[in-house]
Parts: structure tokens; C-alpha cells; sequence
């Protein structure tokens, strides 16, 4: 055959026609293979008590109605769809009509995102009820011992751009339009648009209404919290989630968020207890994380360990009064107290002779103790003073107190309660300090888990209620994972 004669042959080609109309035959037990985690979660939820769950649906067999879908369904769907990373309903969603997991965990049947995205927020009583469930599951196997809890926080941020960060008077005008849309809604002669496109912009500009409210009802709260005309009078909050509070992020910048406070059981690193608050400041989280825990489990933490966002005198003192260790990092000095003025003698300058508590002067004087000052929890101050006419004649009176007429130089003494003092000891050894280098790798891993495996750097819902519910999936899901990771690694012991 020639050259000319094989380059002028047609090749075959099969070409990809999406024109046609196919039907296909799917087993969908064989669409994921029998150690896919969507089977581990699927059998796992099964195993729950659900039936709180089940109580609030209002169809029935005897009265009719729409059939409900399975709330053991839809809480693997947002449990699996949380451990790859999918916080949108919407996305949820998609993903059953097309990947093989979320068509087996719904038998090929549709699921509304509507559905999806109430179902997430609005059971909470049984998600909370849910979480305990698991804990108290985990607790019975050995997972939960609570002999050392991690406590922490972090900023999630919230659903709204700094764009709708505004004042009472762009609130107003905001409010006001509103008002008029939704009063506009009501004329029948517009008929425009189809019904459901009339249902959907009713809904979007009630919701945008409320909103509103809400905002200018936040806005009040946190005047009543400021000081200063100027400073209630520049408040702002965010049209889009009023109850979000302006917060650090962690790489220095500002943004609005929620503080989520997570407790982590020490023994194998499964989340106890999770909340989320408005305060940007930790100090006044442990108590409640210490209440969670013991509402949960029925049982204290032996110790609890934080950072020095929690290391507060009250905090040590509330830790003692309840009999539970804490192991904290001390940011502030047992430091005596006094204003040093320039070129006048400090307070260190005074010598304490606690056999017969008084101050020495640096002239020999002695300074008589005087009364006592609260100071906040867990800490008090003396009160020193000299005599009047023993300064007046001092030589040193110019560099002591010159301005002091009637009354002699005063020193202050700060004495730190038992249980402070006895913590100072306590943080000083070895074994504590060892302890509380463990909190990082638990704790903290908890939050770089939640944030980089589960994709929960911003919450995907708004409100307070709301975003705890959201914080409550993540830290469910997260338990779960380690439960079906935990449960293999006893299945299949390291070999010797």
C-alpha cells in the first residue's frame, strides 16, 4: 500500500454525543466501598437514641400528611458533609444528585436544601441533646475520663463584610425602606412575577426587616455597656448579623465574629463541651466550661488547664472553692503596689517587717498600718502610714512627700489570697508546667481541626442561637470522626 493511500484513510472515531438520553442501572449499596466513613457514620447515628428527633414530626400514619425524611438521614448527611468540608446547605444539596457517597447515604432520593438548612438550625434542644448522647457513649468505652480538660478559644467569623457595620442613623434610613417594601408586598394587582418568585422576595425582605430591628436592639445593648457620650453615640453593630461583635483574628487583623469556646477531654482528645459567646475575652469562660462539662457528664474535671486569657485571681479562687485543680499561665507579677513619682522615693525604698507588720522608712521611721483595701478577687492591700509630725521635720521630706501637709507617707501592701498564692507555688514545679504544655497539642489541635479539616473558618448561619447550633455540628462531627478513627486503630492493634 502506498504513502498516499494510508494517509488518506478515515480514521474511527467515537464521539461523545451529550445529546442523547440514557438509562442507567445503579446498585446503590456498591456506589462507595464498605469502609467509606459514610457507612461508619451512617451506622453509628443509627445506633443513637433519635426519637426526640422523631417526636417532632406531625405527620402520621393515622392522621396523614406529608411523609417527613428520616432524621437519621439528615443528621449523616450534615455529619458527613462537615468532615469533607461542606458547611452550605445549597452544597449539600448538589452533592446528593451527583457524588456517590451523599446518592448511598440517600438512597438516590432528592433532598431540598430548605430542608437541610432548617434542619440544621432549628433542633437544637435535640442536637444538644444529641452531643450529650455521644459523650456520655464515649464516656461508657473508656474515650472520656475528664481527669485533665483543655479549655480554649477562638474566633470564627461571622456571616457579614465590614460593609454592613453601621451607626443608628444609616440603620434608620435602612429600617425605614424596609418598612415601605414590606407594606408594598401586599397590593394584589402586582402580579408580575410567578408565586414562588412573590413568596421568595417576601421572605428575603422580611427577614431583611427583622434584621434591621434586631440591629438597632443590639445597638442599645452595647450603648448601655459603653462609656462616654462619644462613645455611645459612635456604636455601631452589623445589619447583616447584629449580634456579631467586632473581634482580633489571629493574624492581627479586625473582623466581625463570635468566640468559640472549646473543652477538650485530655485522654484521647474528644471535644466535651463547646458554646459560643459575643465577649472577645476569655477570662469570664472557664466557670461556664466547667458547668458544661459537669451538666453533661454528671462529673467535674479533676484539673482544668488554660491559657493566661483565663488565668485570673477569680478564676483561681472559684477553681479552689469547686476542688478542681487548674494549671494556668501566669501573666501578671506578685508585685507590691504604689505610684512612683519622678525623682520621689519609691515604695520599695520602705523595708516590711512582717513580725511586727510595719513599714521603715529610710530614715528609721516607722509607718503604722492603717486599714485595708478590697482590691478584686483574691487579692488585698494594706494600708502604711507615718506619723505627721515625723515627716513635717524630716530632712527627706522633699523626696519623700513634699506635697503631704497634714499627713504622713503611705505605703500600700498587696497580699494575695491562699488559694493564689498556693497556685504561684504550684505553677513553679515541673509537673504542673509539664501539664499545661500539653494544652497546645490538644486543645488547640481541636480548633485547627475544626477550622482546616471541617472548613469552619466562618460560620454559615447568623445569630447567636444560630452559630452555637452551627459550632455544636462541627465539634459532633469531630467527635465522630475520632470515635470511627479510634474504634479501627482497637480493630487492628500495632503488631509487637
Amino acid at each position: 500500500m502506498s504513502q498516499e493511500n494510508a494517509t488518506s484513510k478515515q480514521p474511527l472515531i467515537r464521539y461523545v454525543n451529550r445529546q442523547q438520553m440514557s438509562w442507567r442501572t445503579v446498585d446503590v449499596d456498591r456506589l462507595i466501598g464498605e469502609d467509606h466513613p459514610a457507612r461508619a457514620i451512617w451506622t453509628l447515628v443509627g445506633r443513637l437514641d433519635l426519637s426526640q428527633f422523631y417526636h417532632g414530626i406531625a405527620s402520621s400514619a393515622e392522621e396523614g400528611g406529608r411523609p417527613a425524611i428520616d432524621p437519621q438521614l439528615l443528621i449523616s448527611l450534615w455529619v458527613y458533609a462537615y468532615s469533607q468540608g461542606i458547611g452550605s446547605a445549597r452544597e449539600v444539596a448538589r452533592r446528593c444528585a451527583y457524588d456517590p457517597a451523599f446518592q448511598w447515604l440517600t438512597g438516590l432520593e432528592e433532598v431540598n436544601y430548605h430542608t437541610l438548612a432548617d434542619f440544621r438550625v432549628e433542633k437544637q434542644q435535640e442536637l444538644d441533646e444529641l452531643f450529650t448522647q455521644v459523650l456520655a457513649a464515649l464516656s461508657k468505652e473508656g474515650l472520656i475520663t475528664l481527669e485533665q480538660v483543655m479549655q480554649d478559644g477562638t474566633k470564627i467569623k461571622a456571616l457579614a463584610s465590614t460593609r454592613s457595620f453601621q451607626r443608628e442613623g444609616t440603620i434608620q434610613g435602612h429600617l425605614e425602606r424596609a418598612r415601605r417594601r414590606v407594606a408594598e408586598m401586599g397590593d394584589p394587582r402586582n402580579e408580575e412575577t410567578s408565586s414562588k418568585a412573590r413568596q421568595a422576595q417576601a421572605r428575603a425582605r422580611r427577614q431583611q426587616q427583622e434584621r434591621l430591628e434586631s440591629a438597632l436592639e443590639e445597638l442599645g445593648k452595647l450603648r448601655a455597656h459603653k462609656p462616654g457620650e462619644k462613645a455611645r453615640s459612635e456604636a455601631r453593630v452589623s445589619t447583616s448579623d447584629p449580634q456579631a461583635r467586632v473581634m482580633k483574628q489571629s493574624d492581627g487583623g479586625l473582623a466581625l465574629s463570635y468566640n468559640a469556646q472549646i473543652s477538650t477531654d485530655a485522654a484521647h482528645g474528644l471535644i466535651v463541651g463547646a458554646a459560643v459567646t459575643q465577649e472577645a475575652n476569655d477570662s469570664a469562660q472557664l466557670l461556664p466550661a466547667v458547668e458544661r462539662v459537669e451538666q453533661r457528664l454528671k462529673k467535674s474535671p479533676r484539673q482544668m488547664v488554660a491559657d493566661g486569657g483565663y488565668t485570673t485571681r477569680d478564676n483561681i479562687e472559684k477553681m479552689a472553692g469547686r476542688e478542681i485543680d487548674f494549671l494556668g499561665s501566669m501573666r501578671w507579677n506578685n508585685v507590691p503596689s504604689g505610684a512612683t513619682i519622678p525623682n520621689r522615693l519609691p515604695p520599695h525604698a520602705f523595708t516590711y517587717q512582717p513580725e511586727t507588720n510595719r513599714y521603715i522608712c529610710p530614715e528609721g521611721k516607722t509607718l503604722h498600718p492603717e486599714g485595708r483595701r478590697n482590691k478584686g478577687p483574691g487579692i488585698v492591700y494594706y494600708r502604711y502610714e507615718a506619723k505627721a509630725e515625723e515627716c513635717l521635720r524630716c530632712t527627706r521630706k522633699a523626696e519623700c512627700c513634699p506635697k503631704n501637709l497634714r499627713r504622713g507617707r503611705s505605703v500600700m501592701r498587696m497580699q494575695e489570697s491562699a488559694p493564689v498564692l498556693a497556685f504561684r507555688r504550684k505553677m513553679e514545679t515541673e509537673p504542673a508546667q509539664a501539664g499545661y504544655r500539653r494544652r497546645g497539642r490538644v486543645v488547640e489541635f481541636c480548633h485547627a481541626w475544626i477550622k482546616s479539616k471541617l472548613g469552619l473558618r466562618q460560620f454559615h448561619v447568623r445569630g447567636l442561637a444560630k452559630v452555637g447550633a452551627e459550632l455544636l455540628w462541627a465539634c459532633l462531627t469531630y467527635n465522630v470522626q475520632q470515635w470511627i478513627r479510634l474504634d479501627r486503630l482497637w480493630a487492628f492493634p500495632a503488631s509487637g
